[in-house]
């Protein structure tokens, strides 16, 4: 399962873009905000979207971290 290693929203923000200009500028939907917050899952085009905001790679911001059940079904 993917996890964040960083808060996104707040790595954002340190680069100039608060939810309301990211809203004002419809660079991500309500709905993807709303994943973000709730550690949901983002399509590869928002992935994409957030590094080149943030200026890093998706393994800066994402890490894999099994499941039990992952672990079982697949080690």
């Amino acid at each position: 399962m993917l996890h964040y290693k960083v808060d996104i929203l707040e790595e954002m923000k340190k680069h100039g873009f608060s939810t309301t200009r990211i809203r004002k500028e419809k660079i991500l939907s309500e709905g993807t905000l709303t994943r973000i917050r709730n550690g949901g899952n983002l399509n590869t085009e928002t992935i994409n979207t957030i590094c080149i905001i943030c200026r890093c790679q998706p393994g800066d911001i994402l890490e894999v971290k099994p499941t039990d059940q992952e672990k079982i079904k697949y080690f």
